[in-house]
């Protein structure tokens, strides 16, 4: 799919379809558009499409008119517009299309080109069904964007974000069996080869001799061997790196604390946060962007077996901590707090780790908002900030002294969980005894990386929020 900005009337454009924006509460300019919105009784509500043909005054065969509620004109209506725009379109089979100029409420215009561009891309990704031939791709072609200057890279950065979403989208939407800790350095490998990145895979043996015993401890009732991977990006000369780490169980049966039978095959989900720093940094490379960015993925498979780890198992940590298993399903903070300490050699400016680390975490915030636990409140605020611009949103939780007392253990340092109360927060404490030695930022994104039901798949999330953190930071 490719994207252009045009200066030309909206009329004027001669290709399969135009798609035109109206309001509930004001006309349209066109006044051949506004009878015909008349004549069909259309309210223009947010989402809401009226497909014309052969419209007076336009060359374009279709007018697509997708209704943006009242003015002015939020940036959630927006996408809802753009989505029910996209659907329209594949519909009719376009392959040429323009799409007018809009004012978005407190946005610019390069928003509203990068935003545009984002989401239309993200809307033809396809989950490919194993064993099958790729699914046809999406009708459209090329989308032309109405503008009157020629800011054309927002274009590209938007076509970027959505090409780390669809890889992270894939990522999680294969099965387990093929999505392996394996599977996962690969994908890094070939990453560095396309985009010329510096990459390193530890084996179990590597980990070992580093003394991440923690990490180890959760691989080790699984056949499939754990990879420690990491990718670096060098736009920036000697500049500090931005460091991301996402954890990659890419299958979770809970360990010897197996999980309940039902829905476990959404398990299979576990390594989005693995796959959001990939397509991330997947996204940075694309861009090219002047900063230095590295991504640290610790990847196993949770499985019980005779060698499993048990409830109340010791373990030793990379840092020396000790850690006291209570439950082998609470797995991602075992290898996230190695891969924290992992991450020091890199001396980063910043990491931010993501994760679908918490069920709590759902039960606090739904399916809309990851939730943002960071030991800097400025980091806290900038993650946020950049969520809300990125329509990719998070919410803080707190990281008290408090919360952190539950976790203490008879018979080592730390339990790897505090009980039944703030699991989302007794989580990010437990990783924050690792993190001290830097500004660091913890994502819960339990509740945002994927969907269940008839429309189950991964969101792509929160690449849109990472990626627009590392724009802000430049």
């Amino acid at each position: 799919m490719e994207f252009s900005l045009i200066n030309r009337a909206i009329q004027h454009f001669d290709g399969d379809a135009t798609v035109v924006f109206a309001n509930t509460d004001t006309s349209f300019d066109d006044q051949a558009v506004q009878s015909l919105i008349e004549l069909n009784h259309f309210e223009a509500k947010v989402g809401k499409v009226l497909c014309l043909s052969l419209v007076d005054g336009f060359k374009a065969n279709n007018v697509i008119v997708v209704g943006l509620g009242d003015t002015p004109t939020t940036d959630k209506n927006y996408i809802k517009a753009l989505l029910s725009a996209s659907t329209a379109l594949e519909g009719i089979k376009a392959k040429s299309i323009m799409i007018q100029q809009l004012d978005v409420d407190q946005h610019d215009e390069s928003w509203t080109q990068r935003t545009t561009a984002r989401v239309m891309q993200n809307t033809t990704y396809q989950i490919q069904k194993v064993g099958t031939e790729k699914s046809d791709e999406s009708s459209v072609e090329s989308i032309a964007i109405q503008s009157d200057g020629d800011n054309a890279h927002e274009l590209a950065q938007g076509q970027a974000i959505a090409s780390g979403m669809a890889l992270t989208r894939h990522l999680g939407d294969l099965p387990s069996n093929i999505c392996t800790p394996t599977y996962l350095a690969e994908t890094a490998q070939d990453l560095a080869k396309e985009f010329n990145l510096d990459c390193e895979v530890l084996e179990e043996s590597d980990m070992s001799k580093l003394g991440m015993g923690s990490l180890l401890s959760v691989s080790k009732g699984s056949i499939e061997p754990p990879k420690l991977i990491s990718l670096s990006y060098k736009g920036n000369g000697d500049a500090k790196p931005i460091v991301l780490v996402g954890k990659g169980v890419t299958f979770d049966s809970g360990g010897i604390s197996l999980k309940p039978g039902a829905g476990m095959d959404e398990m299979k989900y576990d390594m989005c946060g693995a796959a959001s720093v990939i397509g991330t940094m997947r996204a940075v490379a694309e861009m090219k962007l002047k900063v230095n960015l590295a991504i640290v993925v610790p990847a196993v498979e949770n499985m019980p077996a005779h060698n499993a780890s048990k409830p109340g198992d010791v373990v030793t940590s990379m840092s020396g901590q000790t850690i006291e298993v209570l439950n082998t399903d609470a797995e991602g903070r075992l290898i996230l707090c190695d891969a924290l300490t992992y991450v020091e050699r890199f001396n980063p400016e910043v990491v931010i780790d993501t994760a679908t680390l918490t069920g709590a975490v759902i039960v606090a915030l739904g399916k809309h908002h990851c939730g943002v636990m960071a030991n800097d409140q400025d980091l806290a605020d900038d993650l946020i900030s950049a969520g809300k611009t990125a329509l990719d949103t998070a919410w803080q939780l707190p990281l008290d002294d408090e919360y952190d007392e539950l976790l203490k253990s008879n018979f080592a340092d730390m339990g790897n969980i505090g009980g039944r109360e703030a699991g989302t927060v007794t989580a990010a404490c437990f990783l924050a005894r690792y993190a001290k030695d830097y500004r660091w930022a913890h994502l819960d994104i339990a509740g945002t990386a994927w969907v269940s039901g008839a429309k189950k798949g991964a969101t792509g999330r929160p690449v849109p929020l990472l990626t627009q953190y590392i724009l802000d930071q430049i």
